[in-house]
């Protein structure tokens, strides 16, 4: 990687105000004081090595859980300056570890070019919210170190000794007085790095886990970079061409894309600034976006592929079946709201549309082949697309909420507020029953749906629309499907999947949940999707109230307190429920659909890359990766009722 040529001292160093709120509002700079800001604190310190690494001065980073949850991490950069400060007059070390704001990232001639993290508070936040800290530096021959706790000073920097090379090492125990838990998770860590990896070529990145008694350990590197990220998300998919298009420039704004085309029917384009993941996109996606639609269409205009009496392609059906990865490289970022989730630079929709209409323009030419494999999908996708059109019309003339009756089989409830209103979409006609007996109807909706529905991950819209097991639900809903839906005109607050306890139970949520997860997505996001509980066993015995048990662990728990109580386990009836028609309209709603008592699961999706993964995986159209996946977890089924 080519080194940004700036030095790297004391004076690139800027201090910009002090540390001491970070304490009393740690979720003002690390979004919250759950697991979720606690591995914020590895990805701070991470960051800066990666920091190096785009300066072109890092190849390696290491992170290691010790036990206690001590995290360590070591880069081969160029190592924090050790000299004074000319503003503070402490060591340059110890001013980026106590000053907020005071980091080699800001102004036009700081220590480097680009950078992620949060700008220059990413160390000193570390050092305020963790029991304590200490950073071991090599630099300029000289092995450093100093020590802190509670963002205190408690060991100044001071040279220990001789050392060859330079780097950074840095090892914490985060404050358990302001952390919910202190519990790192592995696999979280360990896709955030392997993301890194992918999106920094060449970067050596490893992360070990030595607590319990079964260490683990993974090692990044990719040499790649976005051709393995794309080949890595495709990887269960079947690919319409064999190697991933890729296009990079270099420049003010460094700008890198890839993108495969494959034969399923959703999109799936993750953007990257400066490493962070923009989840809701930005002023890049919507560059490349642009170019993408104006490319596709000259290029079939230009080869006679549409005619002059074809409508020009729509965006959505260029993206059918595209991933895309594009990463761009910002010197200073202006990001909506302080999550980072939309990139806001007006100047880079600009960069990259016009960097997508040459370097795509020039693939397409002389890869023939391809581009016409390409665009017999996006024209076979149009073509769906009208009938989806014509279906989804249909559907709104029957279905239209000021002209007609909602789905025949909904019992709907007299509350018009949604924010209180709920659905059970529930599993047969003779559980609907028991629920719309035994329903609040003031708040609670029933919509029983019977057998097997459609299976959309192998499905266009068009194959959804008028479906009979699917059409229900999203007139039920309101909102409308795909690029149409609008959460904001969801009829209830609550979507709740309400399933039997068994295989086909189960599988009938996972249809239902990959409808969810391609077509209302927003729904998930929004945390309107929810898994009901109902009860796995009843335990009773004449004289005493039913006690209603909800896994095998519950089970054996009741059965100890009711042993203390004197009662036999040989005395107590057991019944295990098989499905949800069971329980008659009383037992249903105390024990799955009373708010003060029922046990409710959220659907939530923290990982659109990993979720994406996995609908593939289970519900695509590859058996050989479904059929791995059972073999190496089968072992892991302990009751396939449950």
């Amino acid at each position: 990687m080519e080194k940004y040529n700036h030095e790297y001292g004391a004076e690139q160093i800027q201090v910009l105000e002090g540390l001491e709120a970070v304490r009393k509002r740690p979720g003002m700079y690390i979004g919250s004081t759950s697991t979720r800001g606690l591995h914020h604190l590895v990805y701070e310190i991470v960051d800066n090595g990666v920091d190096e690494a785009l300066a072109g001065y890092c190849k390696e980073i290491n992170v290691i859980i010790e036990e206690g949850n001590v995290i360590s991490v070591t880069d081969n950069g160029r190592g924090i300056p050790v000299e004074i400060h000319p503003k503070t007059n402490i060591s340059t070390a110890e001013t980026v570890y106590t000053v907020l704001h005071a980091g080699g990232k800001f102004g036009g001639d700081s220590g480097y070019k680009v950078s992620g993290g949060l700008h220059g508070v990413g160390a000193s936040v570390v050092n305020a919210l963790s029991n304590w800290v200490e950073v071991t530096i090599k630099r300029d021959g000289g092995l450093y170190q100093m020590y802190f706790e509670k963002g205190k000073t408690i060991k100044k920097l001071e040279r220990i000794g001789d050392a060859e090379g330079t780097g950074t090492k840095v090892r914490f125990l985060a404050d358990d007085t302001i952390f919910e838990s202190l519990d790192y998770e592995y696999e979280v860590l360990e896709k955030r790095f392997r993301e890194i990896a992918f999106l920094t070529k060449g970067l050596k990145i490893t992360i070990e886990d030595k607590r319990g008694e079964t260490p683990k350990k993974a090692e990044f590197c990719y040499e790649g970079g976005l051709v393995s990220f794309v080949e890595f998300l495709n990887k269960n998919k079947e690919k319409l061409h064999k190697t991933p298009i890729y296009i990079e420039k270099d420049g003010d704004i460094p700008v890198e894309i890839s993108i495969q085309y494959t034969s399923s029917y959703s999109e799936n384009i993750y953007t990257f600034t400066n490493n962070i993941n923009t989840i809701e996109g930005g002023t890049h996606l919507e560059g490349f976006k642009r170019a993408l639609t104006k490319v596709m269409n000259e290029y079939a205009r230009g080869h006679n592929i549409l005619k002059e009496k074809d409508n020009n392609l729509q965006g959505e059906d260029i993206r059918e079946g595209i991933t895309a990865v594009v990463s761009v490289k910002v010197k200073e970022p202006q990001f909506e709201g302080q999550t980072k989730t939309k990139l806001g630079n007006s100047e880079v929709t600009g960069v990259v549309q016009s960097m997508v209409n040459e370097a795509l323009s020039a693939f397409l030419e002389e890869n023939p082949s391809v581009a016409k494999s390409i665009l017999d999908k996006c024209i076979s996708a149009s073509r769906a697309r009208e009938a989806a059109r014509k279906a989804r019309e249909l559907v709104r003339k029957k279905s239209s909420l000021e002209t007609s009756t909602l789905p025949g089989k909904l019992a709907d409830c007299s509350s018009k507020n949604a924010d209180e209103c709920e659905v059970y979409i529930v599993e047969g006609d003779s559980a609907g029953g028991s629920a719309k007996q035994g329903r609040d109807r003031k708040f609670q909706a029933i919509l029983p749906l019977w057998g097997k529905m459609l299976n959309v991950e192998k499905a266009r819209a068009d194959k959804i629309y008028g479906n009979d097991k699917l059409n229900p639900v999203i007139v039920a809903i309101g909102a409308g499907i795909g690029a149409e839906f609008d959460v904001t005109k969801i009829r209830y607050g609550k979507v709740i999947i309400m399933a039997d306890a068994d295989v086909d139970g189960a599988h009938i949520r996972t249809l239902l949940l990959t409808f969810f997860f391609r077509y209302m997505r927003p729904l998930i996001e929004n945390g309107n999707v929810y898994l009901a509980q109902p009860p796995l066993y009843k335990l009773s015995k004449k004289g005493m109230e039913d006690k209603y048990c909800y896994t095998d662990e519950d089970l054996e728990k009741s059965y100890k307190e009711l042993e203390e109580k004197g009662i036999s386990r040989d005395s107590l009836s057991l019944q295990r429920y098989k499905g949800l028609g069971e329980m008659n309209p009383e037992q249903l709603w105390d024990t799955t659909m009373n708010p003060e008592t029922r046990t409710l699961v959220k659907v939530t999706m923290d990982d659109a890359i990993k979720a994406d993964e996995i609908f593939t995986l289970l519900m695509g159209d590859e058996v050989e990766p479904r059929r791995d996946f059972i073999q190496q977890n089968a072992r892991y089924v302990k009751n396939l009722d449950i």
